[in-house]
């Protein structure tokens, strides 16, 4: 329930608090020097955050420590030595620990989890996991450089007036880990905690963001199998007789249907690899880096092995979008020839109609005709029996007989059977009129 402001009676919005709360939810813990740090990046849907919440209370309860509240999306636990850093993202979870306990020599222990150092129940599969040692000052900086692949480390000053140097090689040590250190020359502990997490962030996006390119890779054949079939489908459409073939029309439609399956498969992953991408540009920025002497920066390396991942991922799917329209385009033009193809037998089907029309037209004056012939044969053949018994009760002239008034009266019967037959065309095509509502 929304409560005023102490003082005002303003209510205020539902998600004030959320929103307020948002711009704290993730705070940078100071960091003493020297201390090793274990990020580890989990993929998880929601049953799996789900599981995965149930499982940090759990471990905070078995401690004796507060656990997150239920709607928390970050926690930091302290016990025997270590703190645990818990973060829940839109699809992964992050786990940070991070101790003092033997970190004086840089990554002198790789690999917490064998030694039985830390254990959790891992909330989904594996995305990043990364070693990274905070030391101070007094280890010289090519003695650091030495722990590290020469062919891609970079070194770089990071900080306010370079107050500290980070090291990095992006490559994975013998136990897993992607080593990483930073060298702190003059922050102070919450400046050095804010560079740390500031560099596992990098290495967390830049992983997020290249998720984007396997699947990149997995769709460019099947889409360029798609792109081939249109191809056919398109030189078939140059032949006159193909313009109206209906299993070319049903075979654009499958390709229709299957690129608009491989959108929805592709759609988000490659979004979501350029925002992840951008969010590491943008860390890069709030890092303050600085080229330390003739070692590459890790913009410069990511510039040359992220950049083209991520134009691989755009390419794919302008790709998928232009197929869209090159088979919508070709659809049109299918149901244009077919259109045309309908009109064309529409107007042979029209013409034999209209011939077949003429022709009962015609037969239909041949019928009135010998109808009309038909009723004055009758009325004629009806009158010779009247005129008969006329005759016979002497009504007619001696002059005449009954076969000579029956001849008379044959013009008048071929003009009573045409009035007739007139008459009966004229209340046809009345009905006909009174049926079609003129």
């Amino acid at each position: 329930m929304n409560k005023p402001i102490t003082g005002a009676q303003w209510i205020e919005h539902e998600s004030r608090a959320a929103i307020l709360a948002e711009l704290h939810a993730r705070p940078f813990l100071p960091l003493q020097v020297p201390r090793r740090v274990y990020h580890f990046a989990f993929a998880t849907n929601r049953e799996e955050a789900l599981a995965d919440r149930a499982a940090v209370e759990q471990l905070a309860r078995t401690h004796q420590l507060e656990p997150p509240a239920p709607d928390a999306k970050f926690h930091h636990l302290a016990f025997n030595g270590w703190r645990l850093r818990w973060e829940q993202h839109a699809e992964f979870t992050t786990y940070s620990w991070s101790t003092s306990i033997g970190a004086e020599k840089p990554f002198d222990h790789a690999d917490p989890l064998t030694r039985g150092e830390i254990a959790f129940r891992p909330p989904g599969p594996l995305i990043v996991a990364a070693h990274l040692c905070v030391i101070d000052g007094q280890t010289p900086l090519d003695e650091l450089a030495a722990l590290f692949n020469s062919q891609s480390l970079c070194v770089i000053e990071i900080g306010k007036a370079g107050g500290a140097q980070a090291l990095t090689d992006f490559a994975v040590d013998a136990y897993g880990f992607t080593r990483m250190a930073i060298r702190i020359l003059e922050a102070p502990p919450l400046e050095a905690g804010r560079l740390a997490q500031r560099l596992l962030e990098v290495e967390t996006y830049r992983s997020m963001a290249l998720l984007g390119l396997p699947l990149a890779r997995a769709v460019s054949p099947e889409l360029t199998m798609m792109e081939e079939e249109l191809s056919e489908i398109t030189n078939a459409l140059r032949r006159d007789e193909s313009r109206s073939n209906h299993d070319l029309l049903k075979r654009l439609s499958d390709l229709l249907a299957a690129n608009e399956a491989l959108s929805t498969r592709t759609t988000f992953r490659f979004s979501a690899s350029r925002a992840y991408h951008a969010l590491v540009k943008s860390r890069l920025e709030l890092l303050q880096e600085a080229k330390e002497g003739q070692y590459p920066t890790i913009s410069s390396f990511l510039n040359a092995r992220l950049d083209p991942a991520i134009e691989t991922c755009n390419a794919v799917q302008a790709r998928q979008t232009r197929f869209s329209t090159d088979v919508a385009r070709t659809t049109n033009l299918m149901r244009t020839g077919i259109t045309l193809e309908m009109e064309r037998q529409n107007g042979a089907l029209l013409d034999d109609m209209v011939r077949r029309t003429r022709l009962q037209m015609r037969l239909n004056r041949m019928v009135q005709g010998i109808s009309v012939a038909g009723l004055a044969y009758y009325l004629v053949g009806l009158f010779a029996f009247i005129a008969k018994g006329l005759k016979e009760a002497g009504a007619l002239p001696e002059a005449i007989s009954a076969d000579m008034a029956g001849a008379i009266f044959v013009p008048f019967a071929l003009l009573i059977s045409w009035a007739f037959m007139a008459r009966v065309r004229v209340l046809s095509i009345r009905a006909a009129k009174e049926e079609l509502g003129d």
